[in-house]
């Protein structure tokens, strides 16, 4: 469905905020205070949450600082699953938990693309962490070797899994190079791991695919709309993301029309 725009041209239809479907989640990977300040102040609209990448929120000096700015612009936040792994290795769950709430954390993210354990594990903290918290959960190794080994049935068999634990919506990893989960450790995607997601009993409203660049970010906007739910996006490129959402890119110029 397309929509007369102000400016007289006809786009594609998006949510406004608070949107379930159409999510641009950016990632901070330890942007200074003042870059930070500007992404949000003049994209706010377009982005939905921002994700404190891996561990970054451990060292970041101006933490509180930028949680402060996001809640002044309606953005949501959620720190990295690669911390809740840190806190888990080390048997420190309920400090885990502490964090989450001096912050006032109303998401976060469980994984286990780092740290051995299964999928069956991962859904029982889900399970553990969904009555405080809205839980994002991620699917798929940062390992690329072991990654490539994990077949199609089991990426669907623990996305439902975790679904089912409580997961609000399910992350399927590329790592913030797209190196590794939906794609191969030469950049390129697994087609047919994905092609096969989509044709499952699965809710694509409920997965969140990491599009780190724009090569990912067209084939999921060809592919599904302008409302699939995109990760890893840098905060260099809001505005462009919404672009190629809105088919005013060569990239998906006439996929609206």
């Amino acid at each position: 469905m397309n929509n007369l725009s102000a400016s007289g041209l006809y786009l594609p239809v998006r949510n406004v905020k608070p949107r379930n479907e159409g999510l641009t989640i950016l990632i901070d990977n330890g942007v200074s205070i003042q870059s930070f300040k500007d992404t949000i102040n003049s994209s706010a609209d377009l982005i939905d949450f921002v994700k404190f990448g891996w561990g970054t929120s451990i060292i970041t000096k101006q933490l509180q600082e930028k949680i402060n700015f996001l809640q002044e612009h309606d953005v949501h936040f959620f720190f990295g699953g690669t911390l809740f792994e840190k806190f888990l290795s080390q048997r420190k769950i309920d400090e885990f938990y502490k964090y989450c709430k001096m912050y006032h954390c109303q998401f976060i993210e469980i994984s286990n693309g780092t740290i051995d354990i299964s999928n069956s594990e991962k859904a029982k903290y889900i399970s553990d962490f969904t009555p405080e918290f809205n839980v994002f959960s991620e699917v798929g190794s940062k390992n690329c070797e072991k990654s490539d080994d994990c077949h199609t049935s089991e990426w669907i068999e623990y996305i439902q899994e975790d679904l089912e634990a409580g997961s609000a919506k399910v992350i399927t990893e590329a790592r913030e190079s797209g190196t590794s989960g939906i794609c191969r450790s030469n950049g390129e995607m697994r087609y047919d791991l994905i092609e096969d997601i989509l044709s499952s009993e699965i809710p694509i409203n409920n997965v969140i695919f990491e599009a780190p660049n724009k090569k990912m970010q067209t084939f999921f906007i060809q592919r599904l709309g302008s409302d699939v739910n995109l990760a890893n996006i840098s905060f260099a490129d809001p505005i462009s993301l919404e672009t190629l959402r809105l088919g005013l890119r060569s990239d998906t110029f006439n996929i609206f029309d």
